[in-house]
């Protein structure tokens, strides 16, 4: 599976990724056998990291359709544009952040 997290930092609208929470799903969802990327405007690219070095150097990619799942975790302004309905694949949303109700949304 192509999974996508939107949001690397560690809250909204920072370019603070120390503790974020990403990076373990990142590595677990990576263990599962899942090809992740990730997209967020306030990290470009994703610096040495003590606890997760395999992640260094990794980019931030645009947002398409050729993902087959979408993981919201972190809520910045910028994603309240998107229409997530209009994607056409699952959306996990962990920030409550999706305004609108579909049937491959789920809330957690």
């Amino acid at each position: 599976a192509r999974i996508l997290i939107l949001g690397l930092a560690y809250k909204a609208n920072v370019d603070d990724d120390r503790e974020s929470p990403s990076y373990r799903l990142m590595e677990k969802l990576e263990a599962l056998g899942a090809q992740v990327d990730y997209n967020d405007p306030y990290l470009p690219v994703i610096r040495q990291k003590r606890e997760f070095p395999q992640f260094e150097g990794k980019k931030s990619v645009e947002l398409s359709g050729e993902f087959d799942l979408l993981v919201i975790a972190t809520a910045h302004e910028q994603y309240r544009q998107i229409d997530f309905k209009s994607l056409r694949m699952t959306v996990v949303d962990t920030r409550h952040l999706v305004q609108d109700s579909f049937d491959r949304l789920y809330r957690a």
